[in-house]
């Protein structure tokens, strides 16, 4: 049975606590490199697309508030990305736990030399001891770090890898692999969603290839039956014109038999 977990929310005896409108939403630090933004959107852009039909929020780069020391302090920034399951779909400017009425369900963390430390610490105990996030994971986009952790009893216990060498997230119903390839220009080795069976969730740009194979497929088959449909069209033909023949011959050949029957008469059977 899954465990449910409620987040400490401190609202410091706040009559009326702020909501996303009234708070700050931007730090105005940007992230580490292209490759950790790009890297968010391959984790953000295709689990959208994947879940269109379905209920939860997916942010990136964004704060999630769940106490106003943390306005006061400014202490603590946004994950890179998370999920929300269970929840409207809408825009959000930031996460607002007293708000929502819920925190993430699942945490990444993109790493770099500079945050490491933070990420693998501070932010991790925050995960776990007041947002109670259920599985968090942190990935470094150049060195190919990953590891993975589940909440159980309160505490954070590692994800053991798969035999493919996945990680998976019992609260998703997902897994995060490593992928060698090309996105957005840039050949590296990415972090992707994928089935538990393994089939990795398209991007917009393997969602258009796909279609248009698909279309290309299409083409080919229709071509194909146009052509089946043609030689169908021309052994009609053939066949029409042979029966046009044997016709032809037959009756050359009556006209042969009345022309003789009128010059030598009858042909009996005993002749």
């Amino acid at each position: 049975m899954e465990e449910t977990h409620n987040v400490e929310v401190t609202l410091d005896e706040v009559e009326i606590p702020p909501t996303e409108d009234e708070l700050p939403y931007s730090d105005g630090i940007p992230m580490e490199s292209e490759r950790h933004v790009l890297q968010m959107y391959l984790l953000i852009l295709p689990l959208r697309s994947f879940w269109k039909d379905r209920e939860f929020f997916v942010g990136g780069n964004m704060f999630i508030y769940f106490s106003l020391k943390q306005l006061r302090n400014q202490d603590f920034r946004g994950p890179d990305v998370f999920v929300v399951l269970d929840v409207p779909k809408r825009e959000r400017k930031s996460w607002v736990v007293w708000q929502e009425g819920k925190g993430p369900d699942m945490v990444i963390e993109l790493l770099s030399e500079s945050t490491a430390e933070i990420d693998k610490g501070e932010k991790k105990r925050v995960y776990q001891d007041q947002l109670k996030v259920t599985d968090y994971f942190w990935y470094d986009p150049f060195t190919g770090e990953l590891a993975g952790f589940q909440l159980q009893g309160g505490l954070y216990v590692p994800i053991e890898p798969d035999v493919a060498g996945g990680l998976v997230s019992k609260r998703l119903g997902l897994k995060l692999v490593k992928w060698e390839g090309k996105y957005a220009g840039i050949e590296a080795v990415w972090l992707r969603w994928a089935t538990m069976e393994g089939e990795l969730l398209p991007t917009e740009g393997e969602l258009e290839e796909q279609e248009r194979q698909r279309a290309e497929q299409e083409r080919q088959r229709a071509e194909q039956e146009r052509q089946r449909a043609e030689q169908e069209r021309q052994r009609a033909e053939q066949a029409e014109q042979l029966a046009r023949q044997e016709k032809q011959r037959a009756d050359e050949l009556a006209t042969l038999l009345a022309r003789y029957r009128e010059r030598f008469g009858g042909v009996s059977e005993s002749d």
